[in-house]
């Protein structure tokens, strides 16, 4: 075993070890907890971008991407579109073109207008309507076509119900060996009040729609080894790798 092969057994002995350890495992979701009222992924940016995530889960992204070099990443809710610049920077990082494709079922004019000024604009498209739209899913299966590796990541409307569907909408997109990211399955595990005036909650959100899904599509598993790795994430058994072709 040469040395980088010794220090990947290492990390990989280190997370394995995290992932049994219940103590620091309720650590993270106390801290998750304890910060949520402060909308803490809000205090972020990219490139001068409000990017509305974590941290760690921004670095856990980026990992996925420089490892699977996708042409292409599909993103349902951009927001501020922070997140949509981060992909489409990393894209071109790897200088193997590709795209980013960002659908929103209402990206506000400033918004837009930030992430069209914006000089990682050329790698992004930008679909307006809902993630669910039979009509939005053959716009974002047109642009992304057969370019090869796909990234789809989920963050739009957390409702059981729409997560679901977006699931069964944009996973045939994605490649073996690529990901499904579902993002905010953290809410369910937050108290209820946490979700007050919200669609979804607790037995509906994120979460719930993963482990429904799951059940109807074997081309997906649950990679716990992220969620180890990171102990502080918004996605917690939201990241699926993809370990089967379509069929």
């Amino acid at each position: 075993m040469n040395d980088t092969e010794s220090f990947q057994a290492e990390n990989a002995g280190d997370i394995a070890a995290m992932k049994g350890d219940p103590d620091l495992m309720a650590m993270s979701r106390m801290w998750a907890r304890a910060v949520a009222p402060y909308r803490y992924p809000y205090h972020f940016r990219w490139m001068g971008q409000p990017i509305i995530q974590v941290p760690q889960d921004i670095l856990a992204m980026q990992e996925l991407i420089w490892q699977i070099r996708p042409r292409a990443i599909v993103e349902t809710g951009i927001a501020r579109g922070g997140s949509a610049i981060f992909y489409a920077s990393m894209l071109a990082l790897l200088g193997e073109g590709g795209i980013v494709v960002g659908v929103d079922v209402d990206i506000r004019a400033h918004n837009r207008a930030a992430i069209e000024a914006h000089p990682m604009s050329k790698h992004i498209r930008l679909i307006e309507g809902s993630s669910v739209d039979p009509d939005i899913v053959d716009q974002v299966r047109t642009v992304v076509g057969d370019q090869g590796p796909v990234i789809v990541a989920l963050d739009s409307n957390h409702t059981k119900e729409h997560v679901l569907a977006e699931l069964r909408a944009y996973s045939g997109l994605v490649t073996k060996g690529s990901y499904l990211v579902v993002f905010d399955t953290l809410l369910e595990d937050l108290p209820s009040e946490m979700s007050a005036g919200r669609p979804w909650g607790p037995g509906n959100g994120p979460k719930s729609a993963v482990k429904s899904f799951l059940e109807e599509n074997d081309r997906f598993v649950i990679d716990d080894d992220i969620d180890a790795k990171l102990l502080i994430t918004v996605a917690p058994r939201g990241w699926l790798r993809c370990v089967k072709d379509p069929s």
